[in-house]
């Protein structure tokens, strides 16, 4: 997919400020520094559209990036942040839970995991809450760059294994740095979206 005019739109804390257009949305969900922010650069074909951190934690509030207006990548703040005080923790927990389980905008999920490391406790709690939402949802086993090519097919067999051993959420490679599987991932976004 050419994505011609990809905009920031706005950043939300609660439902007030989301979006009214009606838009479908794309969610982004991850741990902290995970990489969510080069996935959409990277998809879009832009460097710089989501400002990209080192530190994790960056990202506080829910930031919809609205695409051609054609629908929103919506990216979530990453989870399991210990330098993110206690109360931070529970107000981002609630807004994004009242965001999942009350949006009817959204159309699919991408739950990304560190292909390099075993799903954390964190990983496992939030599969188990996007199972119990009820939207269709992907996994993204990201940064495949970090590992060797040859090795790439069986971990991710072994990543969903870990997370989805009945093996029936989809679940596919992702690397920002290599960019060569983004066909795979816009073929499964078009979908969702009934562009396909």
């Amino acid at each position: 997919m050419v994505v011609k005019n990809p905009q920031f739109e706005i950043s939300a804390v609660n439902p007030k400020q989301y979006p009214k257009n009606k838009l479908p949305e794309i969610v982004l969900v991850g741990k902290s520094n995970v990489g969510k922010s080069s996935f959409i650069n990277t998809m879009i074909n832009r460097k710089k559209l989501v400002r990209t951190s080192s530190e994790p934690g960056k990202t506080r509030q829910i930031n919809f990036y609205n695409i051609d207006n054609t629908f929103y990548f919506v990216d979530l703040p990453g989870y399991g942040y210990s330098k993110m005080s206690k109360k931070e923790q529970e107000q981002v927990g609630i807004f994004i839970e009242d965001y999942l389980f009350h949006r009817k905008e959204i159309s699919l999920i991408i739950f990304l995991i560190d292909i390099r490391h075993e799903p954390t406790e964190n990983d496992k709690l939030m599969y188990n809450y996007i199972i119990s939402s009820g939207l269709p949802f992907i996994i993204l086993a990201n940064k495949a760059d970090k590992i060797a090519i040859t090795k790439v097919d069986d971990t991710v067999k072994k990543l969903q294994k870990s997370i989805n051993p009945i093996g029936d959420i989809t679940t596919l490679p992702f690397s920002s740095e290599r960019k060569i599987y983004k066909e795979e991932v816009w073929n499964v976004i078009l979908r969702h979206l009934g562009q396909s």
